[in-house]
C-alpha cells in the first residue's frame, strides 16, 4: 500500500495511475481545494476510482489530527508526498496558504512517516524554484540554494531541509524531486501551455511575459512520472564519501538525496505557442509584458546524476507533448479540433 498525497493534481494523478498499472495498491489523498478548478480534480479522481486498487480519501495536510489518524490506520510504508499550494505568484497575495501548507502539512507527513513501523521511503516534490537568483545553467542538484525569489520557492526549500533532519534524526530514508516545468494532458489550468491554448481556441489574447525572452525546461509528464516511479524503487541511503568538511547539498551520511526531474533542454516560450499555433492552425495575439515578480527567465535541469543513479531518459519532444496536450485539451472540453483547424 502507497500513498500518494495529492492525488487530484496534475502530477498526483498521473503518478497515481502510473503506480496502478503496475499493480500497486494506492491510497489518494487530496483536499480538492479551489486553487482551480475543482471539477477538473473530480474529474481526475474520478478516473483513479475505475480501479479498484485505489482508494480515495478526503482530507487537509495541514489537519494534524486527520493525518495521525491516516497513518495510523494504514501503516503506510512508502509515501509519494506531492500535494502543495502551488504557484509563485499566487504565493505574492496569499503567502500564509503556503506555510500552512507547503510547511506544516509537509511537517505532518514526516510525522507520519517516522512514526510508522519499518517506513521505506519518502519521496517529496521540491521545485525547480529553489534555484533562485542562480544562473550557472544547467542548473545541478549540488549548487547553493540560498537566494529564493519567491517565498513558494522558500517552501519547497524548508521541505528539503525538514527532510533532511527527519533522515538524520531518525533514519528517515527521504528523496526530493526538483520538478522542472511538467506539463502534457491533464495539466493544471494555471500554467502556460493551459492558459495560451484555451485564450488560442477561445480567440483572446495571451500574455508573453519578459517580452518573449524566456526558456523553460518544459519536461512531459510521462517522462516525469517515469522518474518518479524509478526513485520510488530505490530508498535514499547514506553517502559513504560524503565529507562534513566539503558537505554535498545533494546528498548526506544519513539517507537522503535530491534529484532534478528535467529534460535537460530548454525550449522559448515563443516555440511552445507556436506548436500550440500550428497544431490548432490558429494566430495567437500577443500581449507582450514585462518580467513578473518572482519569476525567472530561464530553467535548464542537470539531470545527470538521476540519468547515472536511475536509469532516467526524458524521450517526449515538445511538439509531439504539446500535440497530446491540445488533443486533450479539446476532449475534455468538447472542442472539435479538426472544424477548428479547417476555420482556421
Amino acid at each position: 500500500m502507497i500513498l500518494v498525497t495529492g492525488a487530484a493534481g496534475f502530477i498526483g494523478y498521473h503518478t497515481a495511475t502510473k503506480l496502478l498499472a503496475s499493480g500497486r495498491q494506492v491510497i489518494g489523498l487530496d483536499n480538492l481545494n479551489p486553487y482551480y478548478d475543482v471539477a477538473l480534480k473530480q474529474a481526475r479522481i474520478k478516473r483513479l476510482e475505475a480501479n479498484p486498487s485505489f482508494t480515495f480519501i478526503k482530507a487537509d495536510i495541514a489537519d494534524r489530527t486527520a493525518i495521525q489518524k491516516i497513518f495510523a490506520e494504514h501503516q503506510f510504508k512508502e509515501v509519494v508526498h506531492l500535494a502543495a499550494q502551488a504557484g509563485v505568484r499566487h504565493s505574492l497575495t496569499h503567502p500564509h496558504d503556503y506555510i500552512d501548507t507547503n510547511v506544516m502539512g509537509f511537517l505532518n507527513i514526516l510525522e507520519g512517516c517516522r512514526h510508522t513501523k519499518g517506513f521505506r521511503h519518502l519521496v517529496f516534490a521540491s521545485s525547480s524554484s529553489v534555484y533562485g537568483l542562480n544562473t550557472a545553467f544547467p542548473w545541478s542538484e549540488h549548487h547553493g540554494v540560498d537566494h529564493p525569489m519567491s517565498l513558494y520557492a522558500a517552501t519547497k526549500k524548508s521541505n528539503e531541509l525538514m527532510a533532511h533532519s527527519y533522515s538524520h534524526l531518525y533514519n528517515l530514508p527521504a528523496t526530493g524531486l526538483r520538478f522542472f516545468t511538467a506539463y502534457g494532458p491533464w495539466g493544471r489550468p494555471d500554467m502556460a501551455l493551459f492558459m495560451f491554448t484555451r485564450a488560442i481556441l477561445q480567440g483572446e489574447p495571451i500574455d508573453v511575459y519578459n517580452h518573449g525572452n524566456m526558456e523553460r525546461d518544459f519536461t512531459y509528464i510521462d517522462d516525469v512520472v517515469e522518474g518518479i516511479a524509478k526513485v520510488i524503487e530505490q530508498p535514499a541511503k547514506p553517502k559513504p564519501a560524503w565529507s562534513s568538511l566539503k558537505p554535498d547539498i545533494a546528498t548526506s551520511n544519513a539517507p537522503y538525496r535530491l534529484f532534478n526531474i528535467g529534460n535537460n533542454r530548454p525550449e522559448r516560450l515563443l516555440s511552445l505557442i507556436e506548436h500550440i499555433e500550428n497544431i490548432t492552425g490558429l494566430k495567437a495575439e500577443k500581449r507582450m509584458m514585462p518580467l513578473q515578480p518572482g519569476d525567472i527567465s530561464r530553467s535548464c535541469a542537470d539531470i545527470s546524476d538521476l540519468q547515472k543513479e536511475m536509469g532516467f531518459a526524458p524521450k517526449t519532444p515538445l511538439k509531439l507533448g504539446v500535440e497530446r496536450f491540445v488533443e486533450w485539451y479539446c476532449e475534455y472540453y468538447g472542442i472539435d479540433l479538426a472544424a477548428v483547424r479547417k476555420r482556421a
